[in-house]
Order: structure tokens, then C-alpha cells, then sequence
């Protein structure tokens, strides 16, 4: 046995390590937490100062078992779990849980899993910092309290199973608010003139600095261009340059792999962990945009070695959060010499964006030449303007330019290619001149990675939370992420071409979402109810002020049980009160108007499978249901919307001599036929579905069933050999289980199959890589 034992978080990131320690050292894994607060109220002891308990999970128990034993044959353990306040606290709690002593144990950090990284660890090992543990302590401890006395009222209170938690609820709140302001955001139009001109046979696009808010104004202006004569009046040229962004943190790579991989925060934090494990960047869990000396050095020699020593820039570059911790780096490469990595596409693809922003981040600035035009029109005092950039010196732009998140214009504001020849005085040909209507929008909808950026700069949430808390709103189902079109909107475009003015109405879809993260109609009634009823939990500003007194307590500052009785005295008086709300007082529905047909009344409110209208009062015995679609909000669908969604359940026609019926479900449109069902996607309406397009569906439907289908066996119909995506596997009821290799699924017996089934490894949670909690 080796003498040494080193205890990290996950297997992949021991498997790195070990290759680097040599014979005496054994490294092994805990596979994230190995301990936890328990379910139930039993977990923390208020009364006697927020004392928690915690608990082996169950599927650690096997684990400390492991590690009791190799503790056992080793005369030093060393704590290597992540740099941060979670990973001090997974040493803490194997510390506690293995019975370590002092004098035997060892805490070594390090931030990128390198030979030298590790090496200086070993060399230079700490104890635990109980600052940092007790800072994750409180706000397990906090976050617990709040989930736990809160989620039970919202169940009570609007609808069983609800759950509230302080960030997470901050950050639908955010959605909820921003949904309200689109919602009621009034669009106004206005002009913008362009014009394209002839210069020797290349084009010159311009444009006039202002618009037009009437078309009347852009029509008599346009009317003025007719036959009139268009000079250059000025040329204006000066030198510009553009900066690097600094090296990514957390929060700018997930943001910076949303735009340009497209990926979701999740995957971002993956795939760079993958990354972190097998040694090949920092820690990825960062508000820092420093860089290391040996790291701008490295740089350094590689932005020489590759593109040149006039390429190179030193910068340094500081955190403008508050909480950063500067001793910690950016997320970089641990190996600039390596332009590309091994792995799957998506790791070597997140590599490159990593690789190429901490390079950039020390190259010199790009070095430009802009030149402004002023184009004069004998008719009119207006002038009309073209801008052009020349890049003189491409410096860090050879590499990486960042993206933005800002919406582009209907068309692009700027010509920034290179300009025609041109001089002062020099006469232009007009080709057209154009006013075109465009519209004010409302803020953008959010995605995953612009909400990141949004807690980040109101100071809520860290490096560890951002992904956590996208993934739980969208869990929770208070949140969902998905592409909505846009409408049909009609614009006025006039036009000025070979001296003759013309006008003509076109169309363009405006509103059209990608990606983006929409409330459902419960987050709008739980974050009203919190709102109203727990001001302070969902303010913005006292969740930043929450964070702030973990860094306190982090930095040694601020006692953890004084701060968690501070906020739970005034907390806990709200609960109290709140138990005396009355439900119906909850504005979970609403009053539409009058069915005509009927003459009872309609109303919109959340029902037990989600929001829905309905005929009639609720002791009505003959009341009708119908659900909302997708997109419909409790408080401001109308009467005409509520009335069209009770032509469903819709007949739609037959086959096989069976009716087919076009409805909503609580899983959204479907079509029902002879006891099936088949999903509709957003392409087709159940209230205009033809007869023709569904049989199409439901044959469609067929098909892809059968080749699902393997082969099922007598004696138990609810065992099923079927194709999935990564093959075939067996299905009974709701699990799932692989197939062995060696056997062959259009082959096996009912025994074997039940063989396969019984002796399937149970799955050990969380054993794919430490994931943070």
C-alpha cells in the first residue's frame, strides 16, 4: 500500500493527478459530497443556534467504506478537493466522517491540475480554513431554512409540490418582470433614410443621422432628393483602435459559449470540467480575471513564437466584483503551446474559445483608420453619412473577437467596409434612396447566459451557483426555454431611384425567439405571492447584501450563526403570518366576462395540472375545461382567446373508420385515434388541423413505433426489447436497462432477459463526476 493517500473530489481528476505523483502516492476519489443535511426538520436545530446535522447520503455509504479502509494503511491523507468554499467544505466533511487526525492530514490546494500545480501543493500544505467551510455552511444552512419553511405555504396556499429557494426565486422573478414589461411595451415607428450610391462601379452605403417619426417628414424629405444633386462635402479620417476583452471568468465563458457554441450554461460547465479534470485548463469555477506571471510569461512566448514579438501586449487586468478573489485566476490553458486538445468535439470546440481569449487578452491592440463622410444634397440642409474602417494592424483581431448579445437593426446601421476612392467635392451617382418604417422593441426576452450576466452584475449568485440555479428554474418548471416565432408585421418602405418616387407596404416577422426563457403561468403567481408576502427574500438588492455576508464570513469577518438569526427572526414572523392568507385571496385566477352561448361566467386560473379556463362557477355541476396553450398567460388572456379554446377537444375527421380529435393536454396539442396519441408540434394548429395532415401524423407515427419495436414476450407484456438512440436496450415499466454486448436483442429468451434485468448494477448516484450541490 502507498503511504500517501490523496483524497479528491472526482475519479477523472484522480486518474490526472496520479500520473504526476508516482508509486507512493494513492490518489483516490470521493465523488463530490459525502454527506449532507438530512430530509425532514430534523436537520438543523434552531433553537440551539442553527446547529446542523448531516448525513452520510445513501450512495456514499460504499465510498467511506473504501476510504476508511485505504485511510487505514496510509501514514499521511492529503485533502485535495477544489479551491473553493464547496471544496473546503468536502474536506471538512471527510475530515469529520473518516476520523482524520490532525497530525496526519494534510489540505492541499491548487488550480489547475498541472505536474508543477500539484507538486508545489504537496510541497506546501495548509490545514482547513473553517472560515471558508462555515461561509458554505450558512448558505446551505440559510437556503435550507428558506426552502423549508416556505415551500410547504406555496403548497398550502396555490398548488402542491411547489418549492421556493432565495436565488432561485430572485432569478424568476427577473423572467416574471422582464415577460410583464414586453408585455406591455407599446411600439412606435419611425423612418431611417438610407442611400446607395454609384462610385466607379463600387457602392457607397449611407445614411441620414436622424430619423423621421412621421411618414409624412420622411416623404417630403424623400420627395426633396428627387433630381437632386449629392457631393462630398467632407472627408474625416482618424486613427482608432480596439482592446481585448480580458481572460474568461465563470460567468463571460458561459455567456461567450452561449453566443458563439451555443450551448447552455449546464453543458458549458461540463464540458469545462472535463476540461479542468484532464489537466488541460484552470479551475473553472472563477470570478477573477487575473493571470499568473508564469502564465502572462508563457503567453508571452508562445503570441512570439507564432505570431511575432509586435503582436505581444502585457496586460493586467482587475475584477470589478467586489467578491473576486484575486489570489485566483482567470479560467486560461494550462499549456499555451497547445492551440487544440484531444477529446470530444465539444471539449476541443470550448478549448479553442478558452485558448483564444487568454491569448488574445495579452496581444496589442488592433489599430485602425475610420473615416467619416459627409455627403451634401443641393435640395435640402440635411447631410447624409458614410463611415468606413481600415484595419492597419490586425493585433489581437488575428486571434478573437468577443460577441455581443445585442439584436441586431432590421438592417445594419453602418457600412464599416473599405470606402471607394473618394475626395472632397467629388459628385456621387445616386443609385436609391430609401425610408424604411422600422419599430422601437422591448428589452430582449432573456437566455440562459444574459440572465448569468444579469445576477452577476446585481451581485447575486457566485461562480458555483449560476448553473445550479438555471437548472433548477427550468426543473422547477417556473421557467422554460424555447424558440417562439415571431408575427407577421406590415411596414412601410418609399423609394427614390431614377428620379421617380414610389411607396409600398411589405412584410417582415418581428418577435421571433431563439432559445430564450419564458415563465410559466405558476412562476407568475408564486413570484406575486413571495413578492406580497416576503418582500425582503425576493428583494434583489438584500439577496446581493445575503452575499456579501458570506464573503464576510469567508474572510473571517462575520460570525455564521449571528448573521442566519438575524434574517431568520424577521423571516420566520412572515411565515407565521402568512398561514393566516387566505387562498382565495391569491390571485391565481381571474375573471374574463360572459360565455355568450351560455350565459355563465368565464374564468381563467391555475388548476391541478396547470393554468386553464373554464365555464361556469366551481359548484357548477355541468362547468367546462378547457387548458391554455402555450404562450397564454393567466393574467391577460381575453374572452375571444379563452371562448376559441373550447372548439377543443376538436373532431378533425376519420380513418381506419375511427375518429380522429385534435386537443391540448397538459403536455400540450395532440391528436387522439383509436386509443393512441400522437404529440403536434408547433407547426400545426389543433384548431385547423385538416383531415389529410393528420392521418399523414398518425401513419408517420406508426412507422416510427415499429422500428422502435424489437419484440415483447408472452409471458410478461410489460417487458419490451425496443431501439433507442444509442441502440437497442429493455424496457419494464418505467426502467430502462442496457443490453450486454456479447447479446444479440432480436435473439434473447424471456430468461435471459430477466437475467439481464436482475443483474443489472444499480446506479450509484453522482459517480459521473463530482457535481457542486
Amino acid at each position: 500500500m502507498s503511504k500517501n493517500l490523496v483524497i479528491v473530489e472526482s475519479p477523472a481528476k484522480a486518474k490526472t493527478i496520479e500520473g504526476y505523483l508516482g508509486k507512493d502516492y494513492k490518489v483516490t476519489s470521493s465523488y463530490g459530497h459525502v454527506r449532507d443535511l438530512p430530509k425532514g426538520d430534523k436537520a438543523i436545530d434552531i433553537k440551539n443556534n442553527f446547529k446542523p446535522t448531516y448525513e452520510v447520503t445513501a450512495d456514499k455509504k460504499e465510498v467511506i467504506k473504501e476510504l476508511k479502509k485505504l485511510v487505514k494503511n496510509s501514514e499521511t491523507v492529503y485533502l485535495a478537493s477544489d479551491d473553493d468554499r464547496e471544496g473546503e467544505a468536502i474536506s471538512w466533511h471527510l475530515k469529520e466522517v473518516l476520523n482524520l487526525k490532525d497530525e496526519n492530514t494534510k489540505r492541499i490546494v491548487f488550480r489547475e491540475i498541472t505536474k508543477t500545480a500539484i507538486t508545489k501543493a504537496i510541497e506546501n500544505p495548509r490545514t482547513i480554513d473553517l472560515d471558508l467551510v462555515n461561509a458554505q455552511q450558512a448558505r446551505r444552512i440559510l437556503d435550507r431554512l428558506v426552502g423549508f419553511e416556505l415551500s410547504p405555504i406555496l403548497w398550502k396556499k396555490i398548488k402542491t409540490g411547489l418549492s421556493a429557494g432565495r436565488v432561485q426565486s430572485v432569478a424568476v422573478r427577473l423572467i416574471v418582470e422582464r415577460e410583464r414589461e414586453i408585455e406591455k411595451f407599446k411600439s412606435k415607428s419611425s423612418y431611417r433614410i438610407t442611400a446607395l450610391f454609384d462610385v466607379e462601379g463600387k457602392q457607397l452605403s449611407a445614411e441620414l443621422p436622424k430619423k423621421f417619426e412621421s411618414q409624412e417628414e420622411a416623404e417630403e424629405f424623400l420627395k426633396k432628393c428627387i433630381g437632386a444633386d449629392f457631393s462630398i462635402e467632407n472627408l474625416e479620417t482618424k486613427p482608432g483602435k480596439k482592446t481585448p476583452a480580458a481572460p474568461f471568468t465563470t460567468s463571460t465563458l458561459q455567456q461567450e459559449a452561449s453566443r458563439k457554441l451555443y450551448f447552455s450554461v449546464a453543458q458549458t460547465m461540463s464540458v469545462a470540467q472535463k476540461l479542468y479534470e484532464a489537466g488541460k485548463i484552470t479551475y473553472m469555477r472563477t470570478d477573477s480575471v487575473n493571470l499568473s506571471e508564469d502564465a502572462m510569461a508563457a503567453a508571452k512566448n508562445e503570441i512570439h513564437s507564432a505570431y511575432g514579438p509586435e503582436f505581444h501586449q502585457s496586460r493586467k487586468f482587475s475584477t470589478k466584483s467586489e467578491g473576486a478573489q484575486e489570489a485566483h485566476e482567470a479560467i486560461r490553458p494550462t499549456d499555451f503551446s497547445k492551440h487544440e486538445v484531444s477529446g470530444d468535439r465539444n471539449e476541443q470546440r470550448l478549448y479553442e474559445l478558452i485558448w483564444k481569449r487568454a491569448i488574445a487578452s495579452q496581444m496589442a491592440d488592433a489599430k485602425l483608420e475610420k473615416t467619416t463622410v459627409t455627403i451634401g444634397i443641393s435640395t435640402t440642409p440635411e447631410k447624409l453619412n458614410a463611415n468606413g474602417e481600415v484595419i492597419k494592424f490586425e493585433g489581437f483581431l488575428k486571434v478573437y473577437l468577443e460577441s455581443t448579445d445585442d439584436e441586431p437593426e432590421e438592417e445594419e446601421s453602418e457600412n464599416k467596409g473599405l470606402l471607394p476612392p473618394l475626395k472632397v467635392g467629388q459628385e456621387l451617382d445616386l443609385v436609391e434612396i430609401k425610408g424604411r418604417q422600422s419599430f422601437t422593441r422591448p428589452a430582449p426576452r432573456f437566455t440562459e447566459a444574459s440572465l448569468v450576466k444579469k445576477l452577476e452584475e446585481m451581485g447575486i449568485g457566485r461562480p458555483s451557483t449560476y448553473a445550479p440555479t438555471i437548472s433548477t428554474i427550468q426543473k422547477r418548471n417556473y421557467v422554460i426555454k424555447e424558440s417562439r416565432d415571431g408575427q407577421e408585421r406590415e411596414y412601410l418602405e418609399m423609394k427614390v431611384s431614377k428620379g421617380q418616387f414610389n411607396k409600398q407596404t411589405k412584410t417582415e416577422t418581428a418577435g421571433a425567439d431563439k432559445n430564450k426563457l419564458f415563465p410559466t403561468n405558476i412562476a407568475m403567481v408564486v413570484n406575486d405571492f413571495l413578492v406580497e408576502h416576503f418582500p425582503t427574500v425576493i428583494d434583489f438588492s438584500f439577496t446581493a447584501t445575503v452575499e456579501k455576508e458570506f464573503d464576510e464570513i469567508a474572510h473571517g469577518a462575520q460570525n455564521w450563526e449571528d448573521m442566519i438569526s438575524d434574517f431568520y427572526g424577521k423571516f420566520h414572523t412572515r411565515v407565521e403570518e402568512t398561514a393566516n392568507v387566505a387562498r382565495a385571496d391569491i390571485n391565481s385566477s381571474r375573471d374574463l366576462g360572459v360565455d355568450p352561448k351560455t350565459g355563465k361566467p368565464v374564468i381563467a386560473r391555475l388548476g391541478k395540472f396547470g393554468p386553464l379556463v373554464q365555464i361556469g362557477e366551481q359548484e357548477d355541476e355541468e362547468k367546462q375545461f378547457a387548458s391554455l396553450k402555450k404562450g397564454q398567460f393567466i393574467e391577460n388572456i381575453t374572452l375571444e382567446d379563452a371562448l376559441e379554446l373550447f372548439k377543443l377537444p376538436r373532431d378533425v375527421g376519420y380513418f381506419e373508420d375511427k375518429k380522429i380529435v385534435a386537443a391540448i393536454g397538459r403536455f400540450g396539442p395532440y391528436l387522439r385515434h383509436d386509443g393512441k396519441f400522437v404529440s403536434l408540434g408547433k407547426e400545426h394548429d389543433p384548431l385547423s388541423i385538416e383531415e389529410d395532415v393528420a392521418i399523414q401524423l398518425i401513419k408517420d407515427k406508426r412507422e416510427a413505433d415499429e422500428k422502435k419495436y424489437i419484440k415483447s414476450f408472452e409471458e410478461n407484456k410489460d417487458i419490451q426489447i425496443l431501439n433507442g438512440r444509442w441502440g437497442p436496450y429493455i424496457k419494464f415499466g418505467k426502467n430502462n436497462f442496457k443490453i450486454p454486448k456479447d447479446k444479440e436483442a432480436e435473439s434473447l429468451t424471456y430468461a435471459e432477459t430477466i437475467e439481464i434485468i436482475e443483474n443489472q448494477p444499480t446506479k450509484k448516484k453522482g459517480k459521473s463526476f463530482a457535481k457542486k450541490k
